[in-house]
């Protein structure tokens, strides 16, 4: 019986693994323009570059594939680990509570580092920031979690409907300054351009500029409600077994084919509609935006249950095999993929910012994935943790960590 309990168990957390390692590289489909263009490209897709022929295609297809769709996989994984760690330190009679704010006090330390030397688009703090609020509500049943996330989730969205319903209202000054973060003029982009192609230090100014204003204002505004909604959720469908591949296969198939196909044809819809708006600030960036805002909810669930299915059915192990080796090594992975592609783009690498098109950023998306998957199946093999994993454990425990398998 034990034998069995502990088979079920690994099969679980290689789910798990599986799923992680999935959103992490779907994740670098959208994260791939901030690397390599202005920062207002990743929502309004005619603020920078070109947008016609084969890279308005490109565009299309990780718009409707990846936009919003991988990091609302990720904050769901996030909120189930929360329970998953939770549940492992209560059953050895330690105190959960301690083990999660220290663990997300090192990871928000991480995370501020990422953002402010490195990358500016950085998740890990936000989600540290969140996880210390959504935490005490872990011992809910899986309903209200999951109602409770919806309507977390659902703020954001409000918000932006009655800011759109209200833009013309609002002062000169406030309609300039998100003007600036829609479409900004000549001089803004050349700004972002000239720095990340010059100096560590100019690029730090900037990058400092861009990462304290995504902490004091976006995060607050929209993106808390977002993923403090999503990781309730992601509580929720962990406790129910729906995460872990526990329910019947039935459900699995009937979302992937009647919610998938839903919010699939609901993102593009209001991908066709931001067309034919011309991508106005009036309406994409608050009407326009809620068909992919709740579409990509809908089609991550479906995702999700795609890969249930997938491992599930014992067949394409080559590819579970290499997500999970992803998600074994997902922290690693993420601060990876920044250390390469700043690598390429910025100044004191290639220095390609403002200067590949969509069509290759595509490209070397996938040879990034192919350095990864690689890595990550050979790293595995020989240790433990990954070395970022290694470096969180090893802080929030106190004492540094044997990363060998033999030790």
């Amino acid at each position: 019986m034990e034998a069995s309990l502990e088979i079920d168990l690994k099969a679980r957390i290689t789910l798990l693994d599986v799923i992680r390692g999935f959103s992490i590289l779907g994740i670098l489909l959208m994260n791939i323009q901030s690397f390599s263009m202005i920062g207002q490209a990743y929502n309004n897709p005619t603020a920078f570059s070109d947008l016609t022929g084969v890279n308005k295609w490109v565009w299309i297809f990780s718009h409707i594939i990846a936009d919003q769709k991988f990091l609302s996989i990720f904050s769901m994984m996030f909120g189930a680990s929360i329970i998953m760690i939770a549940q492992d330190i209560e059953r050895k009679g330690q105190s959960s509570v301690r083990m999660h704010y220290t663990r997300n006090f090192w990871l928000l330390i991480i995370g501020l580092l990422h953002a402010y030397l490195i990358w500016y688009g950085d998740i890990l703090a936000p989600y540290a920031v969140c996880s210390f609020l959504v935490f005490p509500f872990r011992k809910l049943s899986p309903k209200v979690l999951f109602i409770t996330g919806i309507l977390v989730f659902s703020i954001n969205s409000i918000g932006e409907i009655v800011t759109g319903l209200s833009f013309l209202k609002l002062s000169n000054d406030d309609i300039q300054n998100i003007m600036g973060s829609w479409s900004p003029n000549v001089n803004q982009i050349n700004q972002e351009v000239h720095a990340y192609l010059g100096s560590y230090s100019e690029q730090l100014m900037q990058r400092v500029r861009t990462a304290l204003m995504m902490h004091t204002y976006y995060f607050p505004h929209h993106y808390f409600w977002r993923v403090s909604g999503l990781m309730l959720i992601g509580m929720s469908i962990f406790k129910s077994g729906f995460l872990t591949g526990n329910l019947d296969v039935k459900i699995y198939k009937r979302i992937l084919k009647y919610v998938g196909t839903i919010s699939f044809f609901l993102v593009v819809f209001g991908l066709i509609e931001n067309f034919k708006f011309g991508w106005s600030i009036e309406y994409s960036m608050f009407f326009g935006s809620q068909f992919n805002y709740w579409g990509s909810f809908g089609m991550a669930f479906a995702y999700i249950s795609g890969l249930v299915l997938i491992c599930r059915s014992g067949r394409f192990t080559p590819f579970t095999k290499r997500m999970e080796a992803i998600g074994r090594t997902a922290l690693s992975n993420y601060i990876l993929q920044s250390l390469i592609c700043t690598s390429i783009f910025y100044g004191f690498g290639l220095g390609l910012f403002g200067q590949v098109e969509r069509i290759w950023q595509l490209s070397i998306t996938m040879m990034v994935w192919t350095i990864q998957i690689y890595l990550s199946m050979f790293w595995i093999k020989c240790f433990k943790y990954g070395p970022m994993e290694w470096i969180w454990r090893s802080l929030t425990l106190g004492k540094i960590q044997n990363m060998h398998w033999s030790g």
